[in-house]
């Protein structure tokens, strides 16, 4: 019991998915998903890392 109001609020969901259109600013999605130089810096470096670092 129950599930009728479940499925009919997947199936409304599933309708706005399928029948609205989706912009994609492209611009801004490049923005974010460009590799900043200054992000390498604060990574930590892994063990295989150290390894093959030169001792100081």
């Amino acid at each position: 019991m129950g599930r009728g109001r479940a499925k009919a609020k997947q199936t409304k969901v599933a309708r706005q998915l399928k029948y609205t259109s989706h912009t994609i600013d492209y611009d801004r999605l490049r923005e974010e998903l460009t590799v900043d130089s200054r992000g390498d810096d604060m990574r930590p470096t892994t063990s295989s890392e150290q390894e093959s670092e030169p001792a100081r």
